[in-house]
């Protein structure tokens, strides 16, 4: 297909670590923390010596043959359609779970509070390139124990878009599965769990991967090797040790139930020795996650990446380079899920205007990627002869026909000089404010029954008791 696509690993590539991922899970192994998941493991065929567990080849192979390509995560109304869970399709989504926002008001750093969560959602829910949504915020006013619950009842009341959730373990999911039925649609979500590099599995992540196979909720299993920390100095070892978490966990999930949905977790970090801070938008991280994705690929999986995300403290000249190089980037690497899109200080800030510029970039990238085909029609050769040397196609038919399929920006300013100065000169910042400011002007979109929040506030009531009396 003649589309915009960057790929660096090819099939001789991929399969030479696949080998090597094979290797290292016989001879190696992983560390699994949790009985329940040593004795599937175990059953499934695997060599269990107290913690450590060995793969055969032979079940990533099975794993990989029974795991689906493709799954629908349905929205709960709206014009949102559901998002096809396959390699070739690409769809935009915010973060989670930092810490900080800058407040839109008053432009403050401050903590995540549970409005916040809800806010962000709202204003994602008008928003036409966003596709899915993430909680962009742990709300610091929400009782620790339940924070995951409390988020996911945020976001409902925000959003009918589909939810991408990172709950503590896999003991919320069914009542997680009962908050999006009560607002419309069971299958509305999906999970996101991580393993804990180098080669370990802990209980919150199994519980996850189990949980989800056996609910038949999408599981996004995604690593997170540091390279030079938890993963080798090099992006391929980094990858090696990502890839041989991620086909460990798909061989427990699959083992739980065949045909359950997977996607393919992509990243490595690139700690900054200087600082050692591990950024988001380093060439190096952008560049694993990209063979990250080649891998997925290769394997045929539907694959979790980034997109739209800056590791600057403010919104500044930083914040809007980084956004569109890993908008970028992200989106040439053709990933089914980027996530992020948003994200600021390196994943521990998010902000309303970082999103609102992210949709923007989003509609850019989209027009960038779209099929450029050579045919009779598209070539115009008739359209040219007839326009001849020196002359014009602004009055054409065909121009008439065909203006609008080009991008026109809502954010980013293609005046001339006079007119811009005209019209306020306005920075790309202001511009971002202001449409901020007519969204939740316009009020929102939607909102829940009574007895949809009655039903939200119950589930939320039987959680908070429940984890009042394990404690």
């Amino acid at each position: 297909m003649p589309e915009a696509r960057l790929t660096v690993w090819g099939e001789a590539e991929c399969r030479r670590l696949h080998e090597a991922t094979l290797e290292l899970l016989a001879d190696t192994g992983v560390d699994v923390r949790y009985e329940p998941a040593l004795a599937l493991f175990s059953a499934a065929g695997a060599s269990v010596d107290g913690r450590r567990v060995r793969i055969p080849a032979r079940l990533v192979d099975e794993a990989l043959a029974s795991a689906p390509r493709e799954w629908l995560l349905k929205p709960r109304g709206g014009d949102t359609a559901a998002l096809v869970l396959r390699d070739g399709e690409v769809y935009y989504g915010t973060g989670s779970d930092v810490l900080y926002v800058r407040d839109p008001e008053t432009g403050e750093r401050r903590r995540v509070r549970r409005a916040d969560v809800e806010g962000m959602a709202a204003v994602c829910e008008a928003l036409p390139n966003i596709d899915f949504i993430m909680s962009m915020g742990l709300p610091e006013d929400a009782p620790q124990g339940i924070d995951d619950l409390v988020q996911v009842v945020a976001m409902l009341r925000g959003t009918r878009k589909p939810l991408l959730v990172a709950p503590r373990d896999g003991s919320v999911l069914a009542r997680m599965q009962q908050m999006a039925a009560a607002c419309g649609e069971r299958d509305s979500f999906g999970i996101y769990a991580m393993p804990s590099p180098p080669l370990m599995h802990d209980p919150d992540a199994l519980t996850k991967v189990i949980g989800c196979a056996e609910l038949l909720i999408p599981l996004i299993y995604a690593p997170a090797p540091n390279m030079g920390a938890t993963g080798p100095r090099s992006i391929t070892g980094a990858v090696l040790v990502g890839n041989a978490e991620t086909l460990s966990g798909l061989v427990l999930h699959q083992h739980v139930k065949k045909g359950a949905p997977f996607v393919y977790g992509v990243g490595a970090g690139a700690m900054d020795m200087r600082t050692m801070t591990d950024p988001y938008v380093s060439p190096d991280a952008l560049l694993a996650q990209q063979v990250g994705t080649d891998m997925a690929r290769h394997y045929g999986l539907p694959s979790f990446s980034y997109a739209g995300m800056s590791d600057s403290k403010l919104l500044d000249e930083q914040w809007s380079a980084e956004a569109a190089l890993s908008m970028a980037y992200g989106s040439l690497s053709r990933a089914t899920l980027l996530h992020d899109v948003g994200y600021l200080e390196s994943g521990l800030q998010s902000s309303y205007e970082s999103i609102v510029l992210g949709d923007e970039l989003v509609g850019y990238a989209r027009q960038f990627m779209r099929e450029v085909p050579v045919d009779e029609y598209s070539l115009a050769l008739e359209e040219i002869k007839a326009a001849g040397p020196g002359g014009n196609h602004l009055g054409t038919k065909y121009t008439r026909r065909h203006h609008r399929e080009f991008w026109t920006p809502a954010l980013l300013d293609h005046n001339v000089h006079d007119r811009w100065a005209a019209e306020g000169a306005t920075t790309l910042g202001a511009r971002v404010r202001e449409r901020l400011a007519g969204l939740l002007a316009a009020g929102r979109p939607f909102a829940l029954t009574a007895d949809q929040d009655a039903q939200l506030e119950a589930l939320l009531d039987e959680a908070l008791d429940d984890q009042s009396a394990r404690v």
